[in-house]
């Protein structure tokens, strides 16, 4: 039995399908074995915050008041 829980695939399999798994690796990873032990993880190349910047422009509205709870309130009330 496994020790790993991401997805795994041997490295003779990897090796004839490794353009199309690069192209699909999950988001936690990949596990390549050799007879079911570890020997590399693959993972997502992740983009730096500042690539990052700008990516939603023009993709969020905000429906309503920004600053509002949704809830009224006296700011003055004092309880006794």
């Amino acid at each position: 039995m496994p020790i790993h829980s991401e997805p795994s695939v041997d490295i003779a399999d990897f090796k004839a399908r490794c353009l199309d798994l690069l192209e699909h690796v999950p988001p936690e990873g990949l596990i390549v074995t050799r007879h079911g032990q570890p020997i590399a993880r693959i993972l997502r190349y992740l983009q730096t915050a500042a690539a990052c910047i700008g990516s939603l422009q023009r993709s969020l509205t905000i429906a309503d008041d920004l600053f509002s709870t949704g809830e009224t309130w006296n700011a003055d009330a004092r309880e006794i």
